[in-house]
């Protein structure tokens, strides 16, 4: 055989083995706008890592949760890459069911935010990479205050909020007074009433591991919410969670939002709001003590032992959450749609800081945030919005869906927390904490 035919065939054969050799990385993630984001600039890591193609699960919130954290328990292997949350970061890493984060030089792990990279290690390791970090603030529509002659301090009470919502609220002209989340779930709406529990001095446990639902702080945040929401905010706001109070504010829709301060660059971007050139911004509202008021959050990408395909999961993670990702993104749509809350570098950056308005609130935000400090009376558990054991995902699904049918005026407050706390108290003696 001649030797060119030989070479030609060779070549044949390498690439019929390359393409059979392909790597697939199957991502699941959640289907808010930094995510979806992702996928379509995914193009540019496989364009770099021609052996890899990316495969893309995304889900709502709740449903990803479950089926993450239903495969990672099972070493189900259904997924290479998981986006998990600053919850489940260190109880997975500590049974064992992440692989950690191999750093380098050029990633410059100590970038990162101290209180985001803190929440992601597990004995001086980083097991989970930040994609976006974020806590809480309000957003209103400064027009509308300035109209109703309301002007907010940097940290305005709930009982301010109450006030300018009756002030704006107009629904024959389509605006509500107050838009926040009502739909049942520990990272929905429990997610903001739990803010709202700590500021009016409330707690999920004690420090013998009690909980404290049917107490006098959460009837008094619960009644307050309830009230507000049924006077002045959406109809059918108990089925509201994060993107429906978003696409409400970017309508017009709502005089103010209390949530994830990472909406800030969603609704101040022209091409996604019609009041972009209105908003402003104001940390999170309290009550008896500003402890706990402002959330703490990340959405991070991990990957779960189960996977096999170590190497291009480590690459790909490395990619989306770099400073060159960040880049990437300013180039592509601009550096007001970034994804924040993660870097000191971003924050840093002149460019950014020129067109984010929200930038210095959000910082803010982030940094008063102490999951290990979080409540008025002392507590047993690490976490803002949430307590950091395993128990919690379901005790905080069922005590959403309490606090939504309350707002929904399908059962009282009192009989909402009275329920809230009997099946607290089950799955906290059934796991053993007290009898």
């Amino acid at each position: 055989m001649k030797p060119r035919l030989l070479s030609v065939l060779a070549a044949a054969v390498l690439a019929a083995g390359a393409a059979h050799a392909q790597t697939e990385l199957v991502i699941a993630t959640v289907n808010n706008g930094h995510m979806i984001e992702m996928q379509k600039l995914g193009k540019h890591f496989e364009a770099a890592n021609p052996g890899v193609r990316l495969k893309w699960v995304t889900l709502e919130e709740g449903v990803l949760r479950q089926r993450v954290t239903t495969d990672i328990a099972t070493k189900g292997g259904q997924f290479d890459i998981m986006t998990i949350g600053l919850y489940e970061a260190p109880i997975w890493s500590k049974k064992g069911w992440l692989k950690p984060i191999a750093t380098d030089a050029a990633y410059d792990v100590d970038d990162l935010l101290p209180a985001i990279r803190s929440g992601l290690s597990h004995e001086g390791k980083l097991y989970a990479a930040p994609f976006y970090g974020e806590s809480s603030m309000l957003m209103y529509r400064k027009d509308l205050a300035d109209k109703a002659g309301v002007s907010f301090a940097e940290r305005p009470t709930w009982s301010q909020v109450k006030d300018f919502a009756a002030k704006a609220h107009d629904p024959k002209a389509g605006v509500y007074g107050i838009c926040l989340r009502g739909k049942p779930g520990w990272g929905d709406n429990m997610a903001l009433l739990t803010t709202m529990v700590n500021t009016y001095g409330g707690q999920w446990f004690d420090m013998q591991w009690k909980p404290q639902i049917d107490t006098k702080p959460w009837k008094d945040a619960i009644t307050f919410y309830v009230d507000l929401m049924n006077k002045y905010g959406p109809p059918g706001a108990s089925a509201n969670s994060f993107n429906e109070n978003l696409a409400l504010f970017n309508e017009g829709k709502c005089a103010m939002w209390v949530d994830a301060t990472i909406a800030a660059s969603f609704i101040s971007d022209p091409k996604q709001s019609k009041v972009a050139d209105k908003v402003a911004f104001a940390q999170s509202p309290v009550a008896v003590t500003p402890k706990g008021a402002n959330w703490l959050w990340s959405w991070n990408l991990a990957i779960p032992a189960s996977s096999t395909k170590d190497a291009a999961a480590q690459a790909f993670i490395k990619w989306a959450t770099s400073k060159d990702y960040i880049q990437l993104v300013a180039k592509e749509n601009g550096w007001a749609a970034v994804p924040t809350g993660t870097r000191k570098s971003t924050y840093a950056n002149p460019e950014f800081q020129k067109v984010a308005t929200f930038a210095a609130a959000e910082i803010k935000a982030i940094d008063s945030a102490n999951p290990n400090d979080s409540t008025l009376p002392k507590s047993p558990y690490v976490g803002v919005q949430y307590a950091a054991i395993p128990e919690f995902q379901a005790i905080g699904v069922g005590v959403g869906q309490q606090m939504s049918a309350a707002l929904a005026g399908k059962v009282s407050v009192a009989q909402a927390l009275k329920t809230a706390q009997t099946l607290a108290e089950r799955e906290m003696k059934k796991a053993g904490y007290y009898k």
